[in-house]
């Protein structure tokens, strides 16, 4: 724990890139696996079990600390984080917070190690209940360091966060185990079970068949926001578009071990679509397919909205009903394993012609279901805008640019891979409610929620979305003001405001919801612009919402 814990400080202390990985790089090489493989789990910030809840912490810290409810939900207003709330109280509070003899916790010493803290000490903390688990949460914090209450507490509460991406984090790993950086994302794809095992695996040296053998996809390629600057100075025949459909980007995979369907978020969701797994072993073995899985009648010229998709997420059965209401679709954009062999290095127009070739000879009852993504060369760069509107009468959400010598890569590198997406929907709705944020904004209200007026011959403000980004640092502090001025209620941490404020709110989907007050769910929303010039009584209604409904 005193090494990750000095890990932590360090990383936490540090700007810039490369002296973050040299501090990842020294840990990494030092720490037994065992507890390399902790510290790993913990950076990549992955979702674990949670053992305690802040909220249980910030109790036991009250009643065992005598400390009023008021004080404690001020200072976590203030902070926005229960582990570093308690962490900056504990000193005022322990000498009342004496430790509880009966208590049988094995002896704690900062020197101990880390999986030991995560496989023992914590676990069998979080096991306990009521009187005697707060017993053994006052008895730990006296245990520990006063500088390793804020990691003691965030371990428990499953919260922990640092300042490093995964890409750092693999960047230090490669270079700590003279590994490629490629290899190293690539088996950490499918997530990362914390064990010395697990790290011996990781870090071991490449070999030839590895991937064949496995059910691990490849890390996925991702498009950049479109940036016209960057791409006029090249010859528009270099490029070709197609079709950036709103479903969930996806890698099917027929190897020796079985048939697998990744999700981009590195989930196997092999249960929630059955049919695409299913058709994927007709696939020859040694294929991977990268694509989009999507919602798609057969027969029927465009998708279903994402808002179908979202009924088979999650689904560890899917009945006749669900499959019959929502069919699934495989289109396949890319050709990454073709055979047993990585062409990921080979140029994307020749990947897609072996594409072609490889659907061309796959047999299957229902081969609807998979198609490889239509794809047309641009002609010039003042055709792009007008292939970019016929986008949603294809019910796509834009373009993809891709260069005709692309390689597949991996994660966001620009270039190759560009995303023109069609300008967003809006609606301009009233400010109904607010809530702090978290982290250096818990302090400042930053999460609104929105309405629309409802029809009828009396109009009522009906909540609609909830936006956090799209405002300034300098609009953020002004409207903080106006807030915490015209509050007419407080619900916990959330306040109803006047409703005087318009705002222009932007989203890429709209559709119908039973979930939802309005009757409507919208997806990204997000503030474009306050509508200073507007007055709450001209924001638009739920009819204009539903317009866009039909319209889309």
């Amino acid at each position: 724990m005193k090494a990750f814990q000095a890990l932590y400080e360090r990383l936490d202390r540090v700007n810039g890139t490369r002296a973050k990985v040299a501090a990842l790089v020294e840990h990494f090489r030092s720490a037994p696996a065992e507890d390399a493989a902790w510290a790993l789990s913990l950076l990549l910030g992955k979702r674990r079990r949670r053992l305690i809840t802040g909220r249980r912490l910030r109790e036991i810290l009250r009643d065992r600390g005598k400390l009023p409810d008021w004080l404690i939900d001020d200072c976590h207003g203030q902070v926005g984080d229960s582990a570093e709330t308690i962490s900056l109280l504990w000193p005022a509070v322990q000498e009342r917070m004496r430790p509880v003899q009966a208590v049988h916790l094995p002896d704690i010493g900062n020197d101990d190690p880390l999986h030991w803290w995560m496989e023992t000490l914590l676990p069998a903390i979080g096991s306990l209940k009521d009187d005697v688990q707060a017993d053994a949460v006052v008895t730990l914090w006296h245990a520990v360091p006063q500088d390793t209450h804020f990691i003691v507490n965030k371990l428990l509460t499953g919260g922990f966060r640092v300042g490093v991406s995964t890409g750092l984090i693999s960047r230090a790993i490669a270079e700590a185990f003279d590994l490629d950086e490629t290899l190293v994302v690539q088996r950490l794809m499918g997530g990362f079970a914390p064990s010395a095992t697990t790290f011996r695996q990781l870090t071991r040296a490449a070999e030839a068949e590895e991937q064949r053998s496995s059910g691990v996809p490849y890390p996925f390629f991702l498009a950049s926001p479109l940036e016209p600057d960057r791409l006029e100075a090249t010859p528009a025949d270099q490029w070709q578009l197609e079709w950036k459909w709103d479903g969930i980007r996806g890698q099917l995979i027929h190897r020796s071990s079985g048939t697998y369907l990744w999700s981009r978020g590195e989930e196997l969701v092999n249960d929630s679509f059955p049919e695409l797994v299913d058709l994927g072993q007709a696939l020859p073995l040694g294929t991977v397919l990268d694509g989009e899985v999507i919602c798609w009648r057969e027969g029927e010229a465009g998708p279903l909205g994402f808002d179908q998709l979202q009924r088979r997420l999650g689904r560890k059965t899917v009945g006749a009903t669900l499959k019959r209401e929502c069919p699934m679709r495989f289109i396949a954009y890319d050709l990454l394993e073709h055979r047993g062999v990585d062409i990921r290095s080979e140029p994307l127009l020749k990947r897609q012609h072996q594409l072609a070739e490889l659907l061309s000879h796959v047999h299957h009852p229902e081969g609807w279901r998979l198609q490889q993504s239509h794809s047309w060369p641009l002609g010039s760069w003042t055709d792009l805008d007008q292939e970019r509107s016929r986008a949603r009468e294809h019910k796509a959400e834009g373009l993809m640019l891709k260069h005709n010598e692309s390689p597949y890569l991996s994660g966001r590198k620009r270039g190759y891979w560009w995303k023109h997406k069609l300008e967003p929907m809006t609606l301009d709705a009233v400010l109904l409610y607010a809530q702090a944020g978290s982290g250096r904004r818990a302090n400042l209200f930053t999460d609104y929620t929105f309405g629309l007026w409802s029809q009828g011959p009396e109009p009522q403000l009906v909540s609609f979305a909830k936006a956090y980004s799209g405002l300034n640092d300098a609009e953020i502090l002004e409207l903080d003001r106006w807030i915490r001025r015209n509050t007419l209620q407080r619900f916990g941490p959330a306040r109803s405001v006047k409703a005087d404020l318009v705002f222009e709110i932007g989203f890429e989907g709209i559709h119908p919801s039973k979930r939802h007050k309005s009757g409507l769910a919208v997806r990204f929303p997000r503030i474009l612009r306050w509508r200073r010039d507007k007055p709450a009584s001209e924001a638009d209604g739920l009819d204009t919402a539903l317009k866009l409904i039909h319209n889309r």
